[in-house]
């Protein structure tokens, strides 16, 4: 189907889109639109994490869309320290202890890994996934530019102005004191963390989790010790860590003297000439916002704290950088459900390459693009997964019609196409259920499993598996690796004799209705006629009569009597999907005994 332009009526990409134009053209005329994302690669970047990015890239896009040039940075905080051991991580174990404290780019990666180091190791997920998601951005590596000596300046001004510096966020230590509110330091973790705004819902124990599953530590803000307050802390010479102490410095040598507090190591360097160290977080984030021009940059709801990262960083761009700081909507959380038995599994949250390996990209997209920065949303692992895919494609009819609501189409818009292009799709959408059903019977036996899709609509049948793909593949991933074992469909191999042989006149009588009309009936549709059917036949009513309580009970005995003598229990597949895949003759054995 063509793809619709966005109505942008009542649609929140467009009304951010107008600001950050209208901010970009104040601030900047004439230049770039710049809009920022910042992820640490500490362990996976999970789908909390992604709202980071999709934020800020629906916002982009849309400029882009209107003709105006935009960047879209993405900062992988990848010269943060390491600060624990994810768990669960495969390749690792107890002794990558001894790295904490690093730069992530100075940590072993897991083992096996093909990547240098772990900050490349778990980029490299992330980078993939975004590629598939369409998102266009430009990359950088805060341990290039750190190393590079690209904010050399930045780092000598903060340095003399470091008292400044230390007012500005004593302002914000007593007032968290005085409040009881989340003033604590915190790091580049807590920006892409999902915070509680006050009357929100407490994250339970899973979301805390998931809230926890990437991002670094929080960061103290800065030494302050005998020998003062400063922003800037040394990777040691000794072990590289940052358990370093600034002894003294001196503004017009730039001479700075260290201890580790670790190995004993200390030093005398040229600020002006070294490059093994960054400034402290809540000083790096605003020096950054004013040496990019960043207009726009989300995070988290904890930003809404008194001392938190943008609170305080609003201040210090200004004071101390002479920047602006960017329009910054906070994102809630985004909560996974099915996730308890993944993290009991792998000791961590879903990464969007999880996601795209039971989704496709554009289900993907929509679900961040639908929802408002600041409401929150669970993306489905579990069977509430055929419920959302229903919803997408029920949304999909209704924009081909004309019927969507202007925000409906906007986010659908958004999620199939870029203004690069369309997002690769399948080519015959059918239900994501009935693939997973059958990709759930055939254990995912390919010519059987075109036989039952060639069978859903014998008028317009599927000639190839590749017009259901990469819906089909998604739907088989989902019940190889979500589904339990125990929960698969397994058909009969013999007629349960003992239970045909107990059915009454009744009984006998509705499987020989069904059976008489398989061959008239031998259809998705034609199926879900005949089985919702037999039981009104049997009440002397017309097949297509409108139920009644009493039929509903009838139809759920008769289905489960079904389900007994096809796969031994008292549900399963939709019976029309289950009758199509286990084919007419196997059907008559297992039902006529």
């Amino acid at each position: 189907m063509p793809i619709v332009a966005p109505n942008t009526e009542a649609d929140w990409v467009s009304r951010f889109a107008d600001d950050v134009i209208a901010e970009s053209e104040r601030r900047a005329p004439g230049k770039p639109v710049v809009v920022a994302s910042g992820l640490s690669p500490s362990g996976p970047i999970h789908l909390g994490n992604l709202r980071e990015v999709m934020t800020p890239h629906l916002v982009a896009d849309e400029i882009r869309r209107r003709g105006h040039e935009v960047r879209h940075l993405i900062s992988w905080d990848d010269y943060d320290r390491y600060r624990k051991v994810p768990a669960g991580v495969p390749g690792t174990d107890p002794s990558w202890a001894a790295h904490i404290g690093k730069p992530l780019t100075s940590v072993p990666a897991p083992a096996g890994s093909a990547y240098p180091n772990w900050a490349e190791h778990f980029k490299a997920a992330m980078t993939g996934a975004l590629a598939e998601l369409g998102v266009e951005y430009d990359g950088i590596s805060q341990t290039e530019q750190y190393t590079a000596g690209v904010y050399r300046e930045q780092i000598l001004h903060a340095m003399r102005h470091r008292a400044d510096i230390d007012a500005i966020l004593d302002r914000y230590r007593t007032k968290a004191k005085d409040t009881g509110a989340a003033g604590a330091p915190q790091g580049p973790g807590a920006k892409q963390g999902q915070g509680v705004k006050q009357g929100q819902k407490k994250p339970d124990e899973a979301e805390l989790e998931a809230a926890e599953g990437s991002g670094a530590a929080a960061e103290d803000d800065g030494s302050a010790g005998g020998a003062g307050y400063f922003p800037y802390k040394p990777y040691c010479g000794g072990c590289g860590k940052d358990l370093t102490t600034v002894t003294s410095y001196d503004d017009e040598t730039t001479e700075l003297a260290y201890t580790c507090a670790e190995c004993g190591f200390s030093e005398t360097v040229a600020l002006n000439e070294f490059n093994r160290g960054k400034l402290v977080w809540k000083v790096d984030w605003p020096m950054r916002w004013a040496y990019e021009g960043v207009i726009f940059e989300p995070s988290g709801v904890d930003h809404s704290s008194p001392g938190s990262s943008f609170v305080v960083g609003g201040q210090i761009v200004r004071e101390i950088f002479d920047g602006t700081q960017p329009i910054g909507p906070m994102y809630a959380f985004v909560g996974i459900s099915g996730m308890a038995k993944m993290s009991s599994s792998k000791g961590g949250v879903p990464t969007p390459s999880d996601a795209l390996k039971i989704m496709e990209a554009p289900l993907l997209r929509w679900l961040y693009a639908r929802r408002r920065p600041n409401q929150s949303f669970k993306i489905a692992f579990d069977q509430e997964i055929q419920r959302l895919y229903d919803e997408w494609d029920a949304l999909e009819r209704k924009v081909t019609d004309g019927s969507a609501l202007p925000a409906d189409t906007a986010a659908y818009s958004r999620a199939v196409a870029t203004a690069g292009g369309e997002l690769p799709r399948t080519a015959r959408p059918l239900p994501y259920r009935t693939l997973a059903s059958v990709a759930d019977i055939t254990a995912g036996a390919e010519e059987q499993t075109l036989r039952i899709l060639s069978e859903l609509d014998p008028e317009h049948p599927l000639t190839s598996l590749d017009e259901a793909r990469p819906r089909l593949d998604r739907a088989e991933n989902w019940i190889t690796s979500q589904v339990p074992a125990e929960a698969r469909t397994i058909v009969r191999a013999e007629p349960d004799q003992e239970l045909l042989a107990t059915l009454d006149e009744q009984g006998r009588e509705s499987l020989r209705l069904l059976l008489d009309g398989l061959d008239s009936h031998w259809s998705l549709d034609g199926l879900t006629t005949l089985v919702y059917g037999v039981p009104k036949v049997l009440a002397g009513l017309a097949p297509d009569a409108k139920p009644t309580p009493e039929l509903k009970t009838a139809q759920r005995s008769f289905f489960a009597l079904l389900y007994q003598l096809l796969v031994g229990r008292d549900t399963g597949p939709r019976l029309p999907t289950l009758l199509l895949a286990v084919g007419a003759d196997r059907v008559r054995k297992l039902l006529a005994g």
